[in-house]
């Protein structure tokens, strides 16, 4: 079994900037691509980065120049920059992750999520 753990979420100014960070533990041999959603009250789940094991990343256009997600394959741990938040990235954030076990087995898994607020 693999869990995901992200921290770093809180309470940030309109403007500011906020780091949540996302870990894999157990059963973890490999982890291709690593990715951060979130989702707002009634709102669906929304993509918004990912990263491949060897360091590509994609976008969603509503945080393309502002978020800035990146890894530390070592720690097995995924981390999104957020600057210049927005109101409206209110959310709670999850990050995803596709990981092989030991016997190389492939499954994705969701965190828990983390509570990003931004305040006007």
């Amino acid at each position: 079994q693999v869990q995901l753990v992200e921290s770093g979420g809180g309470l940030v100014q309109a403007g500011g900037s906020l780091r949540v960070s996302c870990v894999a533990s157990g059963s973890v041999f490999k982890i291709n691509t690593m990715g951060w959603y979130r989702q707002a009250p009634g709102k669906q789940r929304e993509f918004l980065a990912n990263i491949t094991s060897g360091g590509g990343t994609n976008y969603a256009d509503s945080v393309k120049g502002r978020f800035t997600i990146s890894r530390d394959s070592a720690k097995n741990t995924v981390y999104l920059q957020m600057n210049s938040l927005k109101p409206e990235d209110t959310a709670v954030y999850y990050c995803d992750a596709d990981v092989f076990n030991y016997i190389l087995q492939l499954t994705h898994y969701w965190g828990q999520g983390t509570q990003v607020t931004v305040s006007s």
